[in-house]
């Protein structure tokens, strides 16, 4: 185990001094500044820090990150593999069981025990630069995340809640299909319902239906759903309501998880849960959905592995070939700064 201080950070914020660690996210209605990792499958770790400030993320420094060769990541779920599972997500569509499903994959890649998980964020926020990008490292307790993400899960300023669904993903946005569309009305749908459940009648709304958002390397779909916590709901409610994203499961959501359950063959551990930071002083707090993540399992002493997760989402119409590629076009971009297979010039970064 590495012998480093805790941390965390998000944009250009920068907590350290760790005081305590729970996963009781009641804590998060407390005092504090908290730092917060909800695995998919339900393990939540909230970490409040002593001391927060502005700090921007430190430019790269040579030879401190030593990521995996290109060639090293081996998936959870292989492009066959993968393909059978997009057919069988179809069979469940036909027989009336769920709509839409997101099949993911994880990939994996030896890499240094001494190997620091915040040397990983100077390269993401050079090479793939993120509304929501984090860092959470917590030696002793599990938590070793990078996410580059892309996409808002919950965002809270007092009873007003906010979360921005992706679903749809192109190189361009000529590449967007009305599948893509489909989908994203699908779990706006299913977000509207779940925060619902804890916001005050009639003021749930939607923003902003499908607007074209582009990222480094491809653009998404981006939805916006909006509403007023209840007085008697807080952070454990609001969580219970609508943990995990829909947009990483599928609807109906209880459906979606059990075929997924069926389907993936590894835990998806951060990625697709719920990453990001709660200001309980000021009752603000962001939570991002936990894909373009990496983060570091230590699976026996002297022992350490780089993952990262990447999926699609899977409609009638969607075609297997074609959903396996979107999971690598997802992949290519953020691997390849891992690997140190990059270059970072006035045009974008090309591997």
């Amino acid at each position: 185990m590495l012998d480093l201080p805790a941390l965390a950070r998000f944009g250009d914020r920068l907590a350290t001094g760790l005081l305590d660690v729970t996963d009781d996210p009641a804590a998060l209605d407390s005092a504090g500044f908290w730092a917060v990792s909800a695995d998919f499958e339900g393990r939540l770790v909230c970490a409040r820090f002593a001391d927060v400030r502005h700090a921007p993320v430190p430019a790269p420094v040579p030879g401190r990150w030593r990521g995996p060769a290109v060639g090293d990541w081996t998936s959870s779920l292989d492009s066959a593999a993968y393909q059978e599972g997009v057919r069988r997500v179809r069979a469940h569509i036909a027989a009336g069981e769920v709509y839409q499903a997101n099949l993911c994959r994880v990939l994996s890649a030896p890499v240094a025990p001494d190997t620091d998980v915040d040397a990983l964020t100077a390269l993401l926020a050079r090479g793939n630069p993120a509304p929501y990008a984090g860092t959470i490292r917590l030696p002793g307790h599990g938590v070793e995340i990078a996410t580059a993400s892309p996409e808002l899960f919950l965002r809270r300023d007092g009873r007003a809640v906010l979360s921005g669904p992706i679903k749809g993903t192109g190189r361009t946005e000529a590449d967007l299909l009305d599948k893509d569309y489909a989908e994203n009305v699908m779990i706006v749908d299913l977000v509207r319902n779940d925060i619902g459940r804890v916001c005050a009648t009639g003021s749930v709304t939607v923003p902003d239906l499908c607007a074209v958002e582009k990222h480094p390397g491809l653009v998404h779909l981006v939805s916006t759903v909006r509403g007023e916590l209840r007085d008697d709901a807080g952070w454990p409610e609001l969580l219970a309501a609508a943990f995990p994203p829909g947009s990483v499961t599928g609807a109906p959501k209880s459906s979606a998880l059990r075929i997924i359950g069926a389907l993936e063959t590894a835990p998806r551990g951060p990625y697709c849960g719920g990453i990001g930071w709660v200001d309980a002083d000021r009752g603000t707090g962001e939570l991002a959905v936990g894909i373009r993540t990496f983060w570091i399992d230590r699976p026996a002493p002297g022992t350490a592995v780089l993952r990262f997760g990447t999926g699609a989402g899977i409609t009638w119409g969607s075609d297997p070939e074609g959903e396996w590629r979107e999971t690598e076009l997802k992949a290519s971009r953020l691997l390849a700064v891992a690997s140190g297979a990059y270059e970072v010039s006035g045009e974008g970064l090309h591997t």
